[in-house]
């Protein structure tokens, strides 16, 4: 569309990145933070005060450079970006990037429903459900976003006032457009579930175009990993069969405990389908400073059938003919990714807006399966196997499943055509502002 973006994030995120060629970059600001040793509350204020200076600096900087900013676009539990924006006359709009539904779960929390939510979670009623005006869904207590439900920790405290913050300067606006990461067809009723309050804009799926443009070899310009990956992954997929390799990634952050460390392999050799696991080397401190250990047992049965790499390009996998099943914490990214790509899932939920997602794609979507917990919250070896052999087996319900999937990733392809929902809404959006 022809439109120019500069990209302001963090320094870590910034160092992590690939250098890209031909990009500027602007020094920043980095003072050390450590989650469970600083102040949550104290890094939210400094980021507030630091990341609007940089802004400022930022939107000062191209103007005088003769290319103006003509618009904001912000995204999650940054509210004072739209506060700068209004301080310089630029439109800007909120990029939401977890799904629609879960954009009306924290407006209904915070408007008549939060007091409902939290005494359902003082008590251990396993049958409590609830509905939210315009979404259609019922959601007990484990498919809700997980800052709504008070934690014996309050590390992540910090996170919920965040969110009352950001739709508290939505609120200063009139209708405010909302960009949102999913496609109309996907969340046709999560979209409109608000719409008396802001006017929510299906975007996306705001990936590469590659899962639905195939070439040989892969296009890899998409690439934006933050870790440095393993080379040799692509050769051991071209030596499986098709549909056949469960894919396992549980993201960047999440630390699994060492007990459950031990039942994934077992129930993935059990499965007895070949398996790509990636587990992100971590350091001796960040293991200590957890609690966590990522150390695996069974390691020469693994070898025998799988393969464990410390990081991947995940779309480049996900494209793999070989990759049937991915086995996933089901965050946004990785839940739109495995839908585009039309890649089962075996959802694996742990906290923030996963256990939505997984809702959505066990009961809505109908593209995968959800792993069921013990009562010492462990998700066993036999489970594990259950589910992959749900999704992949030759059943009826693994028929459904391919069905369902290879309909999703053609409504998705759809959506970002030129003549799609999300490449319409976008472009009247740019239209609008004036880009």
């Amino acid at each position: 569309m022809g439109i120019k973006v500069t990209f302001a994030t963090s320094v870590y995120a910034q160092r992590r990145m690939a250098k890209t060629t031909g990009a500027t970059h602007m020094p920043g600001y980095d003072d050390g933070f450590k989650l469970n040793i600083d102040d949550a509350n104290k890094y939210m204020v400094e980021i507030r005060s630091q990341g609007s200076k940089a802004l400022k600096d930022i939107i000062a900087n191209a103007s005088e450079q003769g290319r103006p900013v003509t618009c904001l676009v912000y995204t999650l539990l940054l509210p004072w970006a739209s506060e700068v924006a209004r301080e310089h006359h630029i439109p800007c709009a909120l990029l939401w990037i977890q799904p629609a539904t879960v954009m009306g779960i924290y407006y209904y929390y915070f408007n008549g429903y939060g007091d409902e939510v939290i005494a359902s979670s003082k008590d251990n009623d396993p049958t409590w459900e609830i509905q939210f005006p315009g979404i259609p869904l019922t959601l007990s207590k484990r498919d809700l976003p997980s800052f709504l439900i008070p934690a014996a920790s309050n590390t992540y405290s910090f996170v919920l006032t965040s969110f009352k913050e950001q739709l508290d300067a939505l609120d200063a606006e009139t209708k405010p457009k909302v960009l949102v990461n999913t496609f109309d067809a996907l969340e046709s009723g999560a979209l409109r579930a608000i719409d008396h309050k802001y006017e929510l804009i299906g975007v996306g799926p705001l990936i590469p175009s590659d899962p639905f443009v195939p070439s040989d070899p892969p296009d890899k310009s998409f690439e934006g990993d933050l870790f440095q990956k393993s080379d040799d992954i692509i050769k051991w997929l071209n030596s499986k069969p098709d549909s056949s390799v469960v894919y396992v990634s549980f993201g960047s952050l999440l630390n699994l405990q060492k007990a459950q460390m031990e039942e994934i392999p077992r129930g993935l050799l059990d499965s007895g389908k070949p398996f790509l696991w990636v587990i992100r080397k971590r350091t001796n401190k960040e293991e200590d400073d957890n609690g966590h250990d990522q150390k695996l047992i069974c390691l020469e049965e693994i070898e025998k059938i799988g393969k464990i790499v410390g990081w991947c390009s995940q779309l480049e996998v996900l494209t793999h003919r070989a990759v049937g099943c991915f086995m996933t914490h089901c965050r946004w990214n990785s839940t739109l990714e495995s839908i585009s790509c039309s890649v089962l899932v075996v959802a694996f939920p742990h906290w923030k807006d996963q256990g939505t997602n997984t809702k959505l794609i066990e009961d809505v979507w109908g593209t995968g399966a959800r792993v069921r917990i013990n009562e010492d919250g462990m998700v066993e070896r036999g489970e594990i196997r259950r589910c992959v052999e749900e999704v992949m087996g030759g059943g009826e319900k693994s028929q459904e499943v391919r069905e369902n999937a290879v309909k999703w990733k053609g409504l998705a392809r759809e959506a970002i055509g030129e003549n799609g929902s999300s490449y319409k809404n976008l472009k009247a959006f740019l239209e609008e502002i004036g880009a």
